[in-house]
């Protein structure tokens, strides 16, 4: 598991490395100057890990702490296409790395070799940049531009493969983590963009276990065969919380269990208030049976009875949230998807370099605070930030870069915890206590 002398060792073959081998494979440096490859990368990704919102003069103060004095002119001029596909090769191989922890200390967790969230999300570019990224959107909404983003997240490990980039129209079911193989008896969590019959079958055949939501057409059998309407199927159960053994697809008749839980009044109607308001967005309408069923939280899973409980079930399934809330820390503290710029190979820049920043973070995370499970990431990026660009200037000394996450470890370990909470317990207390479940 990765230790701090492993986290230094990757830093420093991507970031000095990897970036001076990128320079001159993309020839964005063609001639001896004191802002190499590995200067200018370094620039980036600790400047703007330090502060997202970054201008040109304090990535120059960065540089300065670098030991690289240039001018905020001089720095703008270097941002070419040809340095954008450097720092696309030196996020690729930041992402090439593989980093993990110890085990975070959740008996839920450990009945599974591995837990394995999914998920993408996108970042608007700009349209000049719409050769490069191929956008998406609706006609509310075009995007000519747009890159997508693809993580697959250990939630016990905190082991992360990605981002992988894609085009932004991408859809998540051409992910390339899609089809790509998991441990037996790993736990596999993905929402509804994932949701495939044929790869749900192929998982169950490998041995691996998978907790999804059911998209509503999907045909439902119940034990004896019989075809059912999902709505009727659950209406005619006697009980709120519902866990019968069914088979889905027409054709797959996989076998699964149904696990749904009836849900407050108040969650029903801000669900169907979403509803609506995606309907008139897109210029449609939405189902009454649809409407009816947004009273129930709707899973199916191949993890049987002996293995999973109800309960245990809907806060695994409610744990799928925690990489959303890494996509939303990479976009809220690290603003992947900000620039203060509007030149099109700047921003690209920017992105590459804010992306391997959060992979590089990451990597802090794991090995400063993952094995709590009461954790709080956010605080932890702040405690990183404050000391990042320290960071940065021992990154010739692998010595010096050591003693600086020390620190980093030891101040994250005494004030980056999230307190509990008695009604609305956290998610790290529901995984340690699934019968806290009906509080949530």
């Amino acid at each position: 598991m990765a230790t701090i002398p492993q986290v230094v060792c990757a830093m420093q073959t991507v970031l000095s490395k990897k970036a001076e081998e990128a320079a001159q494979r993309t020839r964005f440096v063609q001639r001896q100057s004191k802002m190499g490859g590995s200067e200018f990368v370094q620039t980036l990704v600790f400047g703007w890990m330090s502060n997202p919102q970054a201008s040109l003069e304090e990535l120059a103060q960065t540089a300065a702490a670098l030991g690289v004095p240039i001018t905020p002119q001089g720095l703008d001029q270097r941002f070419t296409e040809s340095a954008a596909m450097c720092m696309r090769e030196v996020l690729d191989a930041a992402v090439a790395e593989v980093i993990a922890a110890e085990p975070v200390m959740i008996p839920l967790l450990q009945r599974f070799a591995g837990v394995h969230i999914l998920d993408g999300s996108v970042i608007a570019l700009p349209e000049a940049l719409a050769d490069v990224w191929k956008g998406c959107g609706n006609r509310a909404q075009p995007r000519a531009a747009a890159l997508k983003i693809q993580v697959r997240l250990d939630l016990t490990t905190g082991g992360m493969e990605g981002p992988v980039l894609q085009d932004g129209r991408t859809h998540d079911r051409r992910s390339p983590f899609q089809g790509s193989p998991l441990p037996m008896g790993a736990l596999r969590l993905a929402d509804l963009g994932f949701f495939s019959l044929d790869r749900l079958q192929e998982l169950s055949a490998q041995g691996v276990y998978w907790i999804s939501r059911l998209q509503v057409q999907t045909v439902v059998l119940d034990s004896d065969g019989r075809r059912w309407d999902l709505l009727k199927l659950l209406e005619a159960q006697s009980s709120n919380k519902v866990d019968i053994p069914i088979y889905i697809g027409a054709e797959h008749r996989l076998p699964c269990r149904l696990v749904a839980t009836r849900v407050s009044q108040e969650t029903a109607d801000r669900r169907r208030q979403k509803l609506w308001d995606e309907a008139r967005h897109n210029d449609k309408t939405v189902s009454r049976a649809r409407l009816r069923l947004a009273d129930w939280t709707i899973y199916v899973t191949n993890a049987p009875v002996e293995l999973l409980s109800v309960p245990e079930v809907l806060v695994l399934a409610r744990a799928r949230w925690q990489i959303e809330l890494l996509f939303k820390l990479w976009k809220s503290h690290g603003q992947v998807d900000k620039s203060r710029s509007a030149k099109p190979w700047r921003v690209l820049c920017e992105v590459y370099g804010k992306l391997t920043a959060m992979v590089v973070q990451h990597w802090l995370l794991l090995i400063s605070c993952w094995a709590y499970p009461d954790r709080s990431l956010r605080k932890a990026v702040c405690t990183i930030q404050k000391h990042v660009l320290h960071l940065g200037s021992c990154a010739d000394s692998a010595e010096r870069m050591c003693a600086v996450i020390g620190i980093i470890q030891r101040c994250v370990a005494v004030g980056c915890r999230i307190n509990k909470r008695k009604t609305a317990p956290h998610t790290y207390q529901l995984l340690l206590n699934p019968a806290l479940e009906g509080l949530t």
